[in-house]
């Protein structure tokens, strides 16, 4: 089977759509199939080409309703008719095709199956109704061409079912397990010992929640002094947050800016507990089973996309974090109560293996093969 992912991003700036698409690749290539990602070129990127890369138009910095992105903006149709034919592709898979205009572009031109994968939910905000108006036309349009549809969870369904009748297929977003479980470190701090740590990893803007974070540690350290925080990652608000801490004067916190992928694994294996506060725009929660992988019990904000990741005894990690005080008693719960770490641990040690990269693209694999068949 031949397949190319189209990717709207920078492939190369990060984030969870890249990385599902990286790993898609990876996981189907290892099975035997012949798989290219599409994707713009990025204007700065002056890097090694590879030859599973297939770079079609340049890409324009543009601000989403998430976060700010490189995205294709358009590139010629004879360029996207030339590649298509040179390739012959079997199928096409677009990730988050709503995103304009290259997706569009190769699917009203393509005559192999076309499936698509929605990653993102709508922001929960006031916003919403704005972003819902200009961008439902652009995405109904886009509907008749696609032979399967998927989602990485019901809330990221949402959006893309009320405009088709078709049916969507829940394909959850995936993590490498063992990247995580075999990283962990000698070190890893035993039962009932002082000192106390919370991570957050991510970006630091609005839709994180961290300010939820930091006054529910604040008030946490008030009956808990050995307890510190964390936070790892970097974004528009950092600046806001480091000036918040100083103004308050509350201590043991520490912003470690970017990390790499090793050194976020070696955080969440110093770590104790791991928060995720974001109050809604979630559509998943990739940092949550990471955080699982990794053996590291979890607080998480009670959004959908988090909600649909923490299921049975992982309801116990849902908080609303603008509930400062709740929110507070549900941290200190979960570091210092040693039967209820054990039971969540060894719950998220089970859950987690159906998220395995592996099984994961199983599911991808059978939609193909079925899609193909039908056609």
């Amino acid at each position: 089977m031949k397949v190319g992912l189209v990717c709207p991003y920078n492939l190369f700036h990060g984030g969870g759509v890249q990385e599902c698409v990286f790993a898609l690749q990876e996981e189907l290539q290892k099975r035997g199939h012949q798989v290219k990602i599409i994707t713009p070129l990025p204007r700065d990127y002056d890097g090694k080409l590879r030859n599973d890369v297939l770079f079609i138009g340049n890409a324009t910095q543009v601000k989403s309703f998430h976060t700010t992105s490189q995205v294709s903006v358009s590139v010629s149709n004879e360029a996207v008719d030339n590649m298509l034919f040179e390739e012959q592709f079997d199928l096409l898979h677009f990730h988050e095709p709503w995103v304009p205009m290259v997706s569009m572009q190769i699917l009203s031109r393509s005559n192999c199956i076309n499936i698509a994968t929605f990653h993102a939910k709508l922001p929960e905000t006031v916003m919403h109704r704005t972003i819902e108006r200009v961008i439902t036309p652009y995405t109904k349009s886009i509907m008749k061409y696609l032979n399967g549809l998927t989602a990485v969870s019901e809330a990221a369904a949402e959006y893309v079912q009320n405009l088709t009748n078709k049916h969507i297929d829940i394909i959850p977003n995936g993590i490498d397990i063992d990247t995580y479980q075999n990283k962990m470190h000698t070190s890893r701090k035993t039962k009932n010992k002082k000192q106390k740590k919370i991570l957050y990893v991510g970006r630091l803007e609005k839709r994180k929640g961290i300010p939820y974070l930091l006054r529910a540690y604040q008030e946490l350290r008030v009956r808990r002094p050995e307890v510190s925080l964390v936070i790892a990652g970097d974004g528009p608000n950092r600046a806001k947050l480091e000036h918040w801490v100083d103004e308050y004067d509350v201590v043991g916190i520490t912003f470690k800016g970017y990390v790499t992928l090793s050194e976020k694994i070696r955080l969440l294996q110093a770590s104790d507990l791991f928060c995720s506060p974001a109050p809604y725009g979630e559509s998943f929660g990739i940092v949550l089973l990471e955080a699982m992988a990794s053996g590291l019990v979890t607080v998480a904000g009670d959004n959908s996309g988090y909600s649909a990741v923490l299921q049975g005894r992982g309801a116990l990690s849902l908080v609303n974090p603008k509930d400062t005080s709740e929110f507070a008693r549900r941290l200190e719960l979960l570091l210092y109560d040693d039967a209820l770490r054990t039971l969540w641990q060894d719950w998220a040690a089970q859950y987690v293996q159906q998220f395995n990269y592996p099984t994961v693209v199983d599911q991808y694999e059978a939609l193909y093969e079925r899609l193909l068949e039908e056609s």
